[in-house]
């Protein structure tokens, strides 16, 4: 199966993993899930949008990271597995 990853499990980051999916799925895993999980899904979900991604498996995997490093290692995962 083809996926890709970035970042790390360390404090106030996160590790995204993405694989083709037949429709849009994310799942969330975070230290601050209670608090933050519409604002954790909502940054994907436009992420993705904006790229015109409807067809991904997102695993996200979060130790309190801000929505501009969410965004960021989502657009790095997503250009590795286009070039894997």
């Amino acid at each position: 199966m083809k996926f890709a990853t970035a970042g790390t499990m360390e404090s106030n980051d996160c590790l995204i993993t993405v694989k083709p999916h037949d429709h849009m799925e994310i799942l969330i895993e975070s230290i601050v899930y209670k608090q933050f999980k519409n604002q954790i899904e909502k940054v994907i979900r436009e992420t993705l949008l904006a790229s015109k991604i409807e067809l991904i498996h997102v695993h996200i995997q979060d130790k309190g990271a801000l929505d501009y490093t969410i965004k960021a290692r989502l657009l790095t995962a997503l250009s590795r597995l286009e070039n894997s």
